[in-house]
């Protein structure tokens, strides 16, 4: 072989490998394109699991986004029902309390017959609690966590949860209660006695039990003094 051929030769070994190299690196990417797949989806279990996690950590926004991944994508799995209530729990932990409401409300329409009803009743009732206003101001939130604690332990009385809003009652009752009396003592002092009457009457007949029945019955009685001394006094003129 001369010279010429060898050269011939070797270029064609540098092209046939160079060719190979190229098909080497092109197949590998039309492989990796070919082979490529979306990254795993977690399970229920999973997905419930980062919830429970992020939950325990503080990361109630990001723990109720896992929660909704359960619900949206695996409705009909039993972790779908409990993920419902995990929702409501990270609004309620994160004091959205409005929305947490909503949520356990929706739970209760939802799924009337289930285990959690009585506790998604008892929390709906401290999401009310946790927006009382102070006494001078209105207290709608109280009554309304009142209203919910009542339905809780008249539907289900055996609950450890009615156990709980039971306690829960005569704290929202007794503050009730106190609103009334400041109220008839705002009418006493601006001697509209019989306004101030009608409130601590109210308050020994709607709110017996809760602390204030001493004070209540001095109240009453001089309030009713007042008002048969200006009836006395009237009818002198």
């Amino acid at each position: 072989m001369n010279s010429e051929t060898r050269r011939k030769m070797i270029r064609i070994r540098i092209a046939l490998s160079l060719l190979l190299v190229v098909f080497f690196l092109s197949g590998c990417s039309i492989l990796n394109i070919f082979s490529k797949k979306d990254p795993p989806r977690l399970s229920p279990e999973g997905l419930y699991s980062r919830a429970s996690l992020e939950y325990s950590e503080g990361n109630y926004k990001r723990a109720r986004e896992y929660f909704l991944r359960v619900k949206e994508t695996y409705p009909l799995h039993e972790l779908a029902v409990l993920a419902e209530i995990g929702v409501a729990d990270s609004f309620f932990s994160d004091k959205e309390y409005s929305a947490a409401r909503d949520a356990y409300s929706d739970f209760v329409s939802l799924h009337p017959l289930d285990e959690n009803v009585p506790y998604a009743i008892y929390q709906m009732g401290m999401c009310h609690y946790h927006q009382m206003e102070a006494l001078d101001r209105d207290q709608t939130e109280t009554i309304k966590a009142s209203n919910e604690w009542q339905r809780l332990i008249s539907r289900y009385p055996e609950s450890k949860f009615s156990t709980m809003a039971k306690k829960m009652l005569r704290e929202v009752r007794q503050r009730l209660a106190e609103r009334e009396f400041y109220v008839g003592r705002f009418y006493l002092r601006q001697k509209k006695y019989e306004a101030a009457l009608a409130r601590f009457e109210k308050i020994a007949s709607e709110y017996a039990n809760v602390g204030l029945d001493y004070k209540i019955e001095y109240y009453i009685r001089d309030t009713k003094a007042k008002i048969a001394a200006e009836e006395k006094k009237a009818g002198k003129k």
